[in-house]
């Protein structure tokens, strides 16, 4: 079980990837408890998610934990799968308002931050951490 989930292609170039959405979602989660009224849990209340006091410290920590899992390459593909849920919430509660309201050009001009990080986050689930991560080190050393 641990094999599957750390196995990684010897792709050298997985670590652009790794180094993109790690880097957003830890800036991301971090702003969330430095501007939590503009970007934390005064944002989600703003969009009318639930119980947003509790939610924005969540996802924020979230994000700050996996993003920086991802940025090492450590459980790379666990760590990959909150963060691509926090983008499926995002796009949903953010980017459908968009499309309603300016229409599909506006919402994908809007939105290609999420779409960027919502597909780096299927590479980085397909593929694993690549060549250079925590994740390919311990598999040659377990599984020589």
């Amino acid at each position: 079980m641990l094999y599957k989930i750390i196995h990684s292609d010897n792709e050298p170039t997985a670590i652009i990837i790794r180094l993109m959405v790690g880097a957003v979602f830890l800036s991301e989660g971090i702003q969330k408890f430095l501007y939590a009224d503009a970007l934390g849990a005064g944002r989600f209340a703003k969009i009318g998610l639930p119980n947003p006091d509790f939610l924005g410290p969540f996802v924020g920590s979230f994000e700050i934990i996996c993003g920086t899992l991802v940025l090492i390459g450590l459980f790379t593909r666990l760590a990959a799968i909150p963060l691509l849920i926090i983008m499926l919430v995002s796009i949903a509660t953010t980017k459908a308002e968009l499309l309603h309201n300016n229409g599909f050009w506006s919402m994908l001009h809007d939105s290609r931050t999420d779409w960027s990080m919502f597909l780096g986050n299927i590479f980085l689930i397909i593929k694993g951490g690549g060549k250079w991560s925590i994740d390919k080190q311990i598999e040659k050393q377990k599984w020589k």
